[in-house]
């Protein structure tokens, strides 16, 4: 039975931040650590994958705080059901939070529906604001920027780049060169 450290920053300059993350993991009697500098908005997060790889059964994960962890509470909740599955047992040293007693596993369920529930709040928060200024002819939207690229989008097409050298080369998503390619194959207009 191991136990295991994550420790991450937003940046690189946020160094004294891990420095603080190390020292406390260390601390806590973590053996093995897993440190990077990520945003904690990537999907992609090398360490925290190969922290989960690594752990085995009856090991146990700890980290500093809980937003070194999770990005929302979906992504809490599914990390916590994929450590249960593989048996391992789980900590948070600011909240004084341990899987391994019941209490925390209580406090871990209502730390979860708490946070569901604000985030519903803010989202509900935001929608009434929207109607509202809707409604006195102040909101707009968001304005379509890569539509303002499409003439430019169908040029480098024709040019032979992929979807993703476009996408590049102009600073939009992938995704939208595509929806805008796709919209003026079957006719659309391209601005």
């Amino acid at each position: 039975m191991a136990t295991i450290g994550y420790g991450r920053t937003s940046t690189t300059d946020q160094k004294a931040g891990l420095d603080a993350q190390e020292r406390d993991l260390r601390a806590a009697g973590c053996e093995k650590l897993f440190i990077e500098h990520a945003s904690g908005k990537d999907i992609a997060r090398p360490q925290l994958a190969a922290a989960m790889e690594y752990m085995r059964e009856g090991d146990t994960f700890i980290v500093t705080k809980l937003d070194r962890l999770a990005r929302s509470v979906a992504d809490l909740m599914t990390m916590v059901e994929a450590l249960t599955a593989k048996g391992i047992q789980f900590r948070i040293l600011a909240m004084d939070l341990d899987t391994a007693k019941p209490t925390g596993k209580l406090m871990l369920g209502v730390l979860g529906s708490v946070a569901q529930f604000e985030r519903e709040m803010m989202l509900e928060r935001q929608r009434d604001g929207i109607a509202a200024a809707k409604a006195a002819g102040k909101y707009k939207g968001r304005a379509p920027t890569v539509r303002m690229h499409a003439a430019e989008i169908a040029r480098l097409h024709a040019e032979g780049l992929s979807n993703g050298q476009i996408a590049l080369r102009l600073g939009v998503h992938r995704s939208n060169v595509g929806r805008v390619l796709k919209r003026a194959s079957n006719g659309g207009l391209l601005a």
